[in-house]
């Protein structure tokens, strides 16, 4: 057949034929290496840069208008010490999203790790570091069940999660009998509670242990992410799980590993709250689950799973801090901050959109 077909097309067509190859090559080449394509391509492979640019242009525009009050050490430090419980938590929400999952359980699951730690302390009064790591197990206990009723039962994360939520609040409210434990009685008793508040200079700036935790844990875990097996693996289920499981990738064992982890760092972002705040409070943290989607979709990780880096989560929450700083110093309204987040957070959401349309 094929030797018919080139005695049918004839030397003739054939010179034709090849004289049209490479120009059409051509035109491929050009149109693979437009300008458009190689926004495309970069985001892809690097989907922190959208949010590291927004970053940067957010502090030189704020420092322009406000000038040294903006750049000062004391403004850079503030805006890493407010975001600093928003970022552990989004790290969490992250390695969740990243599975195309969610976990809107992570803010309640956060404030009962707290109470745990608190009320394991003054209630019953076992050693402090007994209670801090009842907290940090039951922050982890909490993740496993979100975990198994995601991986084994099979049930819809989001259903999954927002019932947990209400349990988790329920259960904090319930088991702290809503009682606040004085700032003052933990910096006397079990000052270890408020470590993550304890401070350190460097040069001219001022951090908390808690801001420190934070950039180690996001560095820890873009390492973990991209550069171990369980990492590729997060992303290979987020992409297409019934793909990640014909490659021999345990599915159910990865998701119940990754919730477990998310609970566990909220478990940390509740001591760390403590720190934070000095005193633990049943009340406090409740909009965490908000705030950490907010600065993960901002920070360009996909809500369809598969895409993104944590790196951009931090990028993400510090947006927020910038933006709520920027504008408190400004004398801005309040609203304004907010109707600047949601504009960023639709944005963010098209650009996703764009980049995975072009990049199939």
């Amino acid at each position: 057949m094929t030797s018919e077909t080139k005695t049918d097309r004839g030397p003739a067509e054939f010179e034709a034929a090849a004289s049209q190859g490479p120009q059409s090559v051509a035109e491929f080449d050009d149109h693979h290496q437009s300008i458009g394509q190689k926004i495309q391509h970069t985001l892809h492979q690097t989907p922190s840069l959208v949010p590291l640019i927004v970053l940067l242009l957010s502090v030189l525009i704020f420092g322009l208008l406000l000038g040294s009050k903006f750049f000062s050490p004391f403004a850079m430090t503030l805006i890493l010490q407010q975001v600093q419980i928003v970022g552990i938590v989004a790290a969490a929400q992250s390695i969740v999203i990243l599975t195309a999952g969610i976990d809107l359980s992570v803010g309640a699951i956060m404030v009962l790790s707290s109470v745990v730690m608190g009320q394991f302390t003054f209630r019953y009064g076992l050693p402090v570091e007994v209670a801090i790591a009842a907290g940090l197990i039951c922050g982890t206990i909490c993740g496993y069940i979100n975990g198994f009723l995601v991986a084994v039962v099979k049930l819809p994360p989001f259903i999954v999660t927002l019932g947990m939520w209400q349990i988790v609040l329920a259960t904090n409210f319930l088991y702290s009998a809503n009682e606040t434990i004085r700032s003052q009685d933990i910096s006397e008793q079990a000052p270890l509670l408020q470590f993550f508040g304890n401070k350190v200079a460097i040069g001219g700036a001022i951090f908390t242990y808690g801001v420190i935790f934070m950039v180690l844990l996001v560095l820890v875990l873009a390492y973990v992410l991209r550069q171990t097996a369980w990492g590729r693996h997060v992303y290979a289920i987020g992409d297409d799980p019934e793909a990640a499981q014909l490659s021999g990738v345990k599915v159910k064992r990865v998701q119940i590993s990754v919730y477990m982890l998310s609970g566990l760092i909220c478990a940390f972002a509740g001591w760390a709250m403590i720190g934070r705040i000095g005193s633990v409070s049943p009340t406090t943290g409740q909009l965490a689950n908000i705030e950490s989607i907010t600065a993960v979709v901002i920070g360009g990780i996909s809500l369809f799973g598969g895409r993104g880096s944590i790196l951009g989560t931090l990028f993400g929450a510090l947006i927020v801090g910038v933006f709520t700083l920027g504008l408190r110093l400004l004398g801005a309204d309040a609203q304004w901050t907010y109707l600047l987040i949601g504009l960023l957070i639709i944005a963010a959401v098209a650009v996703d959109q764009w980049i995975r349309k072009v990049s199939v």
